[in-house]
């Protein structure tokens, strides 16, 4: 069976991606920090009847990241499909928004280790072996700010907006391999307790978007907006 690989897996986009692709047949290796709510994902997983399994790991741990991108191919025989979207849902040191006059190399760092060098190790664990095969697809989430910054978010729009490029420009180079790269730009915000006045989506009405372009495999980049 095709598998899928989620990093930054959580109980919102991450498990209703897992949904969409585990309902499509996939299995799923479910990669973040903490394993006892990975551990929780995987039983909510198997209650849908789809088989997964959980990798813990720190995204700015880039060894901790390819090791687990190791031991989800070997528990499943390959990765078919990445999915990069890592969110810091508790609070982790040093990691503040900045307003672009007030962006320093220091509060810039921490958001391009976490947003741009994570997904770009997790892309170089999985591409050697996708092009041997000639298949595969590589998925990047960012926020909308990527496209269209927010200035309470300079440093993160900025370490984000790099991501995106860096996307566009591995789908140009990947171009005729069967290994196809998009970046997806979610420019709501997710679920409640968002600002007044925010739109708002779900994560089951966004998942489908992701199996969108894993299936036509059309476009380079997809802005879900509400």
């Amino acid at each position: 069976m095709p598998t899928i690989a989620i990093i930054g897996a959580g109980p919102g986009m991450g498990l209703a991606i897992a949904r969409t692709f585990g309902s499509r047949g996939f299995d799923v290796a479910l990669i973040a920090r903490t394993k006892e709510k990975l551990d929780t994902l995987v039983d909510q997983l198997g209650r849908d009847g789809i088989k997964a399994a959980a990798f813990p790991a720190d995204v700015l741990d880039r060894t901790a990241l390819t090791g687990a991108l190791d031991g989800a191919r070997a528990r499943f025989g390959g990765i078919d499909v990445l999915e990069y979207s890592p969110a810091p849902h508790s609070p982790v040191p040093g990691f503040a928004m900045a307003a672009p006059s007030e962006v320093t190399v220091e509060n810039l760092q921490l958001q391009v280790e976490y947003s741009f060098y994570g997904a770009v190790a997790a892309a170089l664990a999985v591409l050697p072996a996708m092009r041997e095969a000639g298949a595969g697809t590589l998925l990047f989430t960012t926020g909308g700010g990527s496209l269209d910054p927010v200035p309470m978010l300079g440093n993160v729009n900025a370490a984000q907006a790099a991501l995106r490029n860096w996307v566009l420009n591995l789908n140009k180079e990947l171009t005729g391999s069967g290994v196809y790269a998009a970046h997806v730009a979610i420019n709501v915000w997710i679920g409640g307790g968002g600002p007044d006045g925010s739109p708002t989506a779900t994560p089951e009405q966004i998942a489908p978007l992701y199996w969108d372009l894993h299936e036509h495999r059309d476009r380079s980049e997809a802005v879900f907006n509400a």
